[in-house]
């Protein structure tokens, strides 16, 4: 593998410096001769500044978007292609087919897993289904029929992301003025609680290995900015039996939760991606890239389930790119 240059792709790379350079430093402790290449349709993208090598592609909602992967991985042999936003996940599990002719693994949930994932409304009931404690979610029709509400409420679009278009109300006027504001809403019970991500990951034969819980400490633009790792079996637990019953993977799955006062354990997003907060569990010993490389060139690899550092808290700042 010295010799044989591995290519890695990662699609709408925006701002993910920090993950970029999370596996370029485990390509390095590797010793593997690793390129790093990058999509985005600007060239205005820090993260897309430093790949190795960074392609302009059209957005992906637009018909040729997986047609010019394809040649971006065929030309580059690209051998693993990890999306970083939700944008083209359900794409990219769809064509996941598409790709593995040509020699490469998408890190991607099956389609089935990402839509549940994506529609906040499959979310809840699959919860529901499997037995995991979760807000009643309802319709904004449901909830106006409903001659009493507990105060406040939780509005976000069931197809959201990145928390946008969230907002908590506080009485039925509010409620109505937000609900002609958002798109397609959803309304949610309130949950007061410590919040935590968990990061899970998920090999290649769809095994979990780990799970790092962070306690969210404070968010900007819906990504922590302020984190701490907390080692609690119990979240741990619960977050891997929901990600072995949804049947996800390969990749680290983000699941968002709340954690009451009563230790009561109240799920609210899953994510099947690489979370924005990763790279504090990375630096806590949860080396996702390494691992990840290590799989992807046939060597073995050691994981413990809890072997990572507890506590270790993240505070994050604005870097620069200059160009």
């Amino acid at each position: 593998m010295r010799n044989t240059k591995l290519s890695v792709l990662f699609t709408c790379i925006g701002r993910r410096v920090c993950l970029l350079n999370s596996f370029a430093a485990a390509a390095r402790q590797l010793k593997i001769n690793a390129a790093f290449l990058g999509t985005d349709t600007t060239e205005l993208s820090s993260a897309f500044q430093l790949c190795d090598k960074g392609f302009l592609v059209k957005p992906t909602t637009h018909a040729g978007y997986i047609r010019q992967l394809l040649r971006i991985v065929k030309t580059n042999r690209v051998k693993l292609l990890i999306p970083t936003v939700d944008l083209d996940l359900k794409l990219l599990a769809q064509n996941k087919p598409k790709f593995a002719a040509m020699g490469c693994r998408v890190f991607v949930s099956t389609p089935d897993v990402v839509d549940i994932c994506q529609d906040k409304r499959k979310t809840y009931r699959f919860l529901l289904k499997n037995g995991f404690d979760t807000p009643v979610t309802m319709s904004i029709r449901t909830a106006l029929s409903k001659k009493k509400l507990n105060w406040p409420c939780f509005l976000k679009p069931w197809d959201g992301y990145a928390g946008r278009g969230n907002a908590v109300v506080n009485n039925r006027k509010e409620l109505l003025f937000f609900a002609g504001r958002i798109p397609n809403v959803i309304c949610q019970e309130f949950i007061e609680g410590t919040e935590y991500t968990c990061d899970v990951y998920v090999d290649f034969s769809l095994k979990i290995r780990c799970v790092v819980p962070r306690k969210r400490i404070e968010v900007r633009a819906g990504e922590v900015s302020k984190g701490q790792v907390v080692k609690h079996p119990f979240i741990m637990s619960e977050a891997a039996r929901l990600v072995e019953k949804l049947g996800a993977g390969p990749g680290v799955i983000t699941l968002q939760l709340f954690l009451t006062d009563g230790n009561r354990i109240r799920f609210v997003e899953i994510n099947p991606r690489f979370g924005g907060g990763v790279p504090l569990s990375i630096k806590a010993g949860a080396n996702f890239p390494k691992w990840i490389l290590q799989e992807l060139i046939g060597r073995k690899v050691n994981i413990r389930f809890d072997g990572f550092k507890d506590s270790l808290i993240m505070l994050r700042y604005d870097g620069e790119v200059w160009l």
